[in-house]
């Protein structure tokens, strides 16, 4: 049996220190960072030693190689949200640095590829099984040459398979939910049998269109451009992207990211050379606009699209994250946010819909119409909100307008809607986001954003979009 286990090079100096890198006490979430580290970061098979990978230093290594990898804050210690990335549900493949495909660029040197399904889930039917794997196959088929013919005897090139736990192939599963399948790349010589083929955990609960469990598209999707050649992604937006985010199955087009990756390998499609998938935004874009920006618990928020960056106060650079691995249930492309700094709810507004985030979780009952924050039935979406503190109000914008919201009251302020250039001289645009940072309101139009003074309402300075982005 090969060794799946891929060395990942980090150019990172961790000095030791005497603290613990695991800030829970809690003795399960100890088991979690060693097994993950072990399964996904190769801890402990770095060196014959079985005494020097156990160092804290060591074990600050591998835990800052994974947090580089999904772009978190690079600190050496298992805080909160390093522990919340390694408990969500991801591809049992380990993770590289080189992020486009396996390292020697494993690749098949024929375009004409067979595929066998030995084994079918209970979760679902044996006509859905086969159009999932139909279907996820066609994804990499219709951005390259690469043609697909199922047969059923045999030996295929890529075999599919559904196993719990032992399933003999030397990676075990482990139970429901954490590692949900996993494949293997294409074969090197010498070959060992188990070359493209990929194997699924058949303790999780699979599904062909609904949310509940996981899907099977999306999981094999996945897995079959790891039996193509192609490793892990850096990119939070692409397929290749370790942890399974829950997607629009029936919109489902194939991110540019995975493209190019697969593409590198075996060149375009040649009825279809220049296929066109969604690209993830760069922060550093002197063009970006962004859909909505507020602050969170200290940290600023910032969304676009499908994506939405973390900024904390000490930390240089934003994170990057799809929506959607933190809220399934949350909305993208959404027309505005605000943080109530009495509740710390953060409000999302889409149409004439809004949702409650508290933390990680969305509240109950949400999402509730519009006109629950006192919004006249006229409006039917906003398109940025301010809300001040001090103050106690909120500021909704809609066009060329504004509507102030007494959060003690719970009721609109009386004279509104005025005009936005009234309220904030030198404003000549629509408000598209808005945010209130160190006592001074950040109004944004498109790639522009504005300073004002919160109280003089007094106009500092023109900035760009993405100035606290850090570019």
């Amino acid at each position: 049996m090969k060794n799946f286990s891929l060395c990942v090079l980090l150019s990172l100096v961790i000095a030791a220190h005497a603290n613990p890198i695991i800030t829970s006490t809690d003795s399960k979430d100890e088991d979690v960072v060693q097994n993950y580290l072990k399964r996904f970061y190769n801890l402990g098979m770095d060196s014959e030693s079985t005494v020097q990978f156990k160092t804290i230093s060591q074990l600050e290594l591998k835990v800052s190689e994974m947090q580089q990898f999904f772009g978190l804050r690079v600190t050496g210690e298992v805080d909160s949200e390093t522990l919340e990335v390694m408990k969500k549900p991801r591809c049992g493949v380990p993770d590289m640095e080189e992020y486009n495909t396996f390292i020697g660029r494993l690749k098949w040197h024929t375009n004409k590829l067979t595929y066998r399904i030995e084994s079918y889930t209970q979760d679902m039917s044996v006509a859905e099984v086969d159009s999932a794997m139909q279907k996820a196959l066609q994804v990499w088929a219709k951005v390259t040459p690469l043609r697909f013919t199922r047969i059923y005897s045999g030996t295929a090139d890529i075999m599919i398979s559904f196993g719990a736990r032992d399933h003999r192939d030397g990676y075990p599963f482990d139970g429901p939910d954490g590692t949900l399948a996993h494949a293997f790349p294409p074969p090197r010589s010498p070959s060992y049998g188990i070359e493209g083929d990929a194997h699924f955990d058949d303790d999780e609960t699979f599904t062909f269109h609904t949310s509940a469990g996981y899907n099977l598209f999306l999981v094999a999707a996945h897995e079959f451009g790891h039996s193509l050649g192609l490793s892990h992604s850096k990119d939070p937006g692409a397929l290749m992207a370790p942890i399974y985010v829950q997607r629009d199955v029936d919109s489902f087009v194939l991110p540019q990211d995975d493209v190019k990756g697969i593409q590198s390998l075996y060149g375009p499609n040649p009825d279809e050379p220049n296929p066109t998938g969604p690209s993830t935004p760069d922060a550093c874009d002197p063009k970006i606009k962004l859909d909505a920006v507020t602050s969170m618990r200290g940290e600023m928020i910032f969304f676009k699209g499908r994506f939405f960056w973390r900024s904390y106060p000490l930390s240089p650079n934003p994170e990057q994250h799809l929506i959607k691995s933190f809220w399934p249930d949350a909305p993208e492309n959404i027309d505005a946010a605000y943080e109530n700094p009495q509740t710390q709810q953060v409000f999302l507004f889409r149409g004439q819909k809004v949702w409650a985030l508290y933390g990680y979780d969305i509240e109950k009952g949400y999402p509730k119409s519009l006109s629950i924050m006192g919004l006249p039935e006229t409006v039917k979406k906003v398109s940025a909100v301010l809300s001040d503190p001090d103050t106690g109000k909120t500021l909704f914008f809609v066009g060329e307008y504004y509507y102030s919201y007494d959060e003690t009251k719970k009721a609109m302020d009386k004279g509104y809607p005025k005009m936005v250039a009234d309220g904030f001289p030198g404003m000549t645009g629509q408000v598209t986001a808005a945010v209130l940072f160190r006592g001074y309101a950040y109004l944004y139009d498109g790639s522009v954003m504005f300073e004002y003074d919160v109280v003089s309402r007094r106009l500092f300075r023109v900035l760009k979009a993405s100035y606290f982005l850090n570019c």
